[in-house]
């Protein structure tokens, strides 16, 4: 044993490590996960650019299919829903405008999970080539929908012009119910990417779940006409409090928010988040094998 460290003594006299050395050593990039994260936030910019140029100059009409997209579900759901089905709408606030205040947050979730599910599938080929901390994919794969959302967003204020409805101090309260919007999707969308990787039929039932989905939440009608004894159930669905919050920040109180169902919400979206973030890394070794 003393020969041995004789031997290695004049190595590291030769060969001084510096700051620079590369450690090869077992577990060490998952003790650094997390820093990884930050290390390779280049990466991260870099991939959600070429989504979002992707996803704008493989359109015809460009950033006009987003606009025109919530427009013409907002026309569809007030004829439906208004006219025909003789639902209320919110006090003193126009039907169209409750419903594009409902789809905005809807699109931001629907979006980013569906962006998230199918992000390491579509990127299969740098996944098996390279070395990076894998949830850089799906978050940057979240930013489309967020750009999605801002031009909608503009959408949303042109409307409030044409009706003449200015929102009060609630409006500053959005950013919150953003976040939220975006935790609530974020946690779902990992889990259902680690099992895209090995059941590649979770693309074909994804459209399905979210559809679902959408009629489960308030999207085309107001939460007051879910019964009282019904309501926190209801409020089991984290996207049944995203889209009161909008509607609260933006039509002026209108919608009244539920606070036993806004904590329990907090809950199921930190409960979620836990769960997809769990089931990623879960996984993640296998991600480069099965791609």
């Amino acid at each position: 044993m003393s020969d041995r460290r004789s031997d290695i003594a004049p190595c590291t006299q030769l060969f001084p490590l510096t700051s620079q050395s590369i450690v090869i050593e077992a577990g060490l990039a998952e003790r650094h996960y997390w820093r990884d994260l930050w290390r390779y936030r280049e990466l991260f910019l870099v991939l959600a650019w070429r989504d979002v140029s992707v996803r704008y100059k493989q359109t015809v009409i460009g950033v006009a299919w987003v606009m025109l997209q919530p427009l013409a579900s907002a026309a569809v759901f007030t004829i439906i829903f208004s006219k025909v089905a003789k639902l209320p709408s919110l006090e003193s606030v126009p039907y169209a405008l409750m419903v594009f205040a409902g789809l905005l947050p809807w699109q931001l979730i629907s979006g980013s999970v569906n962006n998230a599910a199918n992000s390491l599938v579509g990127n299969s080929g740098l996944i098996s080539k390279v070395y990076f901390p894998r949830l850089i994919v799906p978050g940057a794969a979240v930013v489309t929908g967020l750009v999605d959302f801002m031009v909608a967003l503009a959408v949303m204020a042109a409307l409030m012009a044409w009706y003449g409805f200015v929102p009060d101090a609630r409006v500053l309260l959005l950013p919150l119910f953003m976040l939220m919007a975006l935790l609530a999707a974020i946690g779902p969308g990992l889990w259902i990417a680690s099992l895209n990787v090995r059941y590649r039929d979770f693309r074909q039932v994804l459209p399905f779940l979210i559809q679902f989905g959408m009629y489960l939440s308030p999207v085309a009608y107001a939460s007051a006409v879910v019964p009282e004894q019904w309501k926190l159930l209801y409020h089991l669905n984290p996207a049944v409090m995203v889209i009161d919050g909008f509607r609260w920040c933006l039509l002026r109180g209108a919608a009244p928010i539920y606070w036993p169902g806004f904590l329990l919400a907090c809950a199921v979206i930190a409960l979620l988040l836990f769960v997809g973030v769990r089931q990623f890394r879960k996984t993640e070794r296998t991600f480069a094998d099965m791609v």
